[in-house]
């Protein structure tokens, strides 16, 4: 009976203090102070993006049906031209391809208005490019920046990449081939950023993207603020349709977020490859800030991989998961070698098939002639304060090849089905007030 008491008065204290929160002295899990650019939620307003274009007083036609990607980018160049400016998406649905803004343009989706990317693949020419971790020839996004610092996208209304027949492409492909690489069909991005600096995405929704939603690469300060990012996951499902990609990029706070994608919500990538550290186009993601998100239908949370090389500082905190099929996933590529460190999971709740997955992603990999199997890392790992539901609790693989060590878990209260724990497969494991169906691990 005291027994039963003492664990009451835990679990009671426990459901007190886990979405308590104190970041006063708030700190990356390596120690360094979280900088003051974290702390600033400062949303964008239209009227401090400079001249306004609003796209129909220069030529572009309210029509739904019409093909205007020639038009509205005449739009980006003239405002470009003549100084910078913000491009204004009005209330209804503009049909386009590729568009690239250039320095000091933004984009503003109005309350109403949609931009929608073309079915047709040939509206997106082929360009240099980066995907899955490499860089190559492939096709732009419906909305691209190279090279534009201060890069904004703001508004309440809508960018749509009416991808469903880029779906319905790449499971046709699949039944022929049920081995083919996700780049054998054709299909685009919604959302491309490439060597930019000071962006910021605030309030838009994105939905229905051809390929991976929102892709960051070789970026530092990047904020995106309440953004609303969909793909189906039912009936036609959207196809590594990931939320966010984190693509070698520094500082990077992602705050208020709702994301339901049929792949990762969070992935944080960085190159592939037996020799992927050598590649001066690879490289690590450091400081990144996931918070206040809510994550629906989605293959993971937040995502160490597959094609990264080394992920730094990263946090996910105070989010609520409803149906993730894990909550944070280290995929360990046998054909890269890879270090996570410094990861640090807290205040969360809600429900998930697995809460921590680290197993081999063996997808595709290639040592191409390298004769020995690169070592990979998982280092300094805490989740801390969890409420969660779950099939499996510890989806942990024994690996030669992948050294693990000083996973912190702390104040977790966990219902699984699965709730065994090989402790042996990480060097350093501590538990302190870990409860798994209400009894306590020692």
């Amino acid at each position: 009976m005291k027994n039963i008491f003492r664990v009451l008065i835990c679990l009671v204290g426990f459901s007190q203090v886990t979405f308590s929160q104190d970041y006063s002295k708030d700190n990356f899990p390596d120690g360094t102070e979280i900088p003051k650019w974290f702390k600033d939620y400062t949303k964008i307003e239209l009227k401090n993006l400079g001249k306004q274009y609003t796209i129909t007083q220069f030529g572009v036609k309210k029509d739904s049906t019409k093909m205007q990607t020639v038009a509205i980018q005449k739009v980006i160049d003239l405002a470009a031209k003549n100084g910078g400016g913000v491009i204004v998406i009005p209330k209804g649905v503009y049909l386009s391809g590729a568009l690239f803004f250039k320095p000091k343009t933004h984009l503003y989706v109005a309350e109403g208005g949609v931009l929608k990317g073309s079915d047709d693949i040939s509206n997106f020419p082929i360009m240099p490019s980066r995907m899955e971790g490499q860089n190559l020839d492939y096709f732009p996004a419906l909305v691209n920046a190279y090279g534009v610092d201060g890069f904004t996208i703001t508004g309440k209304g809508t960018i749509n990449g009416n991808g469903f027949k880029y779906y319905e492409a790449f499971w046709a492909r699949r039944k022929v081939n049920p081995k083919c690489t996700n780049l054998e069909v054709s299909r685009p991005r919604l959302v491309f950023v490439w060597n930019s600096n000071n962006v910021q995405f605030q309030d838009v929704k994105l939905i229905n993207s051809g390929f991976w939603t929102n892709h960051f690469y070789k970026c530092n300060n990047v904020k995106l603020l309440d953004l609303h990012i969909s793909s189906p996951h039912i009936e036609v499902k959207a196809p590594s349709t990931d939320a966010i990609d984190v693509d070698i990029c520094t500082n990077v706070l992602i705050k208020g977020c709702y994301m339901s994608v049929n792949d990762d919500a969070i992935a944080l990538k960085g190159g592939k490859g037996p020799y992927a550290d050598t590649d001066k186009n690879n490289g690590p993601n450091i400081n990144i800030i996931v918070e206040d998100c809510h994550f629906g239908f989605c293959h993971s949370a937040l995502t160490n991989g597959s094609e990264a090389i080394h992920n730094k500082n990263v946090i996910m905190r105070n989010c609520q998961i409803d149906g993730a099929t894990r909550m944070l996933w280290l995929k360990m590529r046998p054909d890269t070698p890879q270090r996570y460190e410094y990861i640090r999971v807290e205040n969360i709740k809600g429900e998930a098939k697995n809460c921590l997955v680290v197993l081999a992603w063996k997808q595709f990999y290639d040592l191409k002639g390298r004769p020995d199997v690169p070592i990979s890392y998982g280092d300094n790992v805490t989740l801390k304060n969890i409420n969660l539901k779950c099939d499996t609790f510890f989806a942990v693989e024994k690996d030669p090849n992948v050294s693990l060590s000083n996973f912190n878990f702390e104040n977790l209260n966990i219902e699984a089905t699965k709730k065994d724990i090989d402790k042996s497969i990480i060097n350093g494991i501590n538990f302190k007030n870990v409860y798994i169906n209400k009894k306590l691990v020692e």
